[in-house]
């Protein structure tokens, strides 16, 4: 398990030691919005980690208490992993960084039908997305 030397108590200092890469936050994303779940389903976004970037992330995030990981009910041999209730706790932020993105990027390939969503009810929003995650 990987785990983290704190260079500092500041909060902001404590989520970027999690999470200053590129490549956290995608895992999270497809956790989350992609209903991905296992190591090749992973391999294929459209991003294209590296496979040691992968696993070292997917440790990361486990050692850090935002995944857990167990063997699949339908096929033992595969690794299934899903996101804690840390980890589903994060909803909100990735929902402001789509929102985000969506009112600043014109090439986003954002779902303006989630957009208008938001808008039109932030907390119901990611309550339902944040239900749905505790109930995978």
């Amino acid at each position: 398990m990987k785990q983290l030397k704190r260079k500092s108590d500041c909060p902001i200092n404590f989520a970027l030691e999690i999470f200053g890469d590129k490549w956290t936050f995608l895992i999270v994303r497809d956790l989350m919005f992609k209903e991905k779940h296992f190591y090749g389903e992973f391999l294929m976004s459209e991003e294209g980690i590296a496979t040691n970037i992968l696993s070292d992330r997917l440790s990361l995030l486990e050692s850090n208490g935002i995944i857990s990981k167990s063997s699949d009910p339908s096929h033992k041999q595969k690794i299934m992993y899903k996101l804690t209730q840390k980890g589903i706790d994060l909803v909100p932020v990735l929902v402001e960084f789509i929102m985000w993105s969506a009112k600043y990027d014109n090439r986003s390939a954002v779902d303006m039908k989630f957009v208008k969503s938001v808008k039109r009810d932030k907390v119901a929003v990611i309550s339902e997305i944040s239900s749905r995650l505790v109930n995978e």
